[in-house]
């Protein structure tokens, strides 16, 4: 899965892969987690969010399952 860096503080970089809609997300600390079933619209959104870690606070988590990987 390509990644993309993004300027965050608690964020390191995003990865989208569409054919699975699983959404990574890897924090500065090294810990990545993986979201299931997310919308394009909403992987797009969050990479383009002015700060992606509170699109992710109010947006992704509560709305899509996710594992700690």
């Amino acid at each position: 899965m390509k990644r993309h860096h993004v300027s965050s503080s608690a964020i390191a970089s995003i990865g989208y892969d569409a054919p699975t809609a699983t959404l990574e997300i890897k924090f500065r600390s090294g810990e990545l987690y993986r979201y299931f079933d997310v919308d394009p619209s909403d992987a797009d959104d969050l990479l383009e969010a002015e700060s992606p870690g509170t699109y992710l606070n109010e947006w992704i988590k509560p709305r899509y399952r996710y594992e700690h990987v």
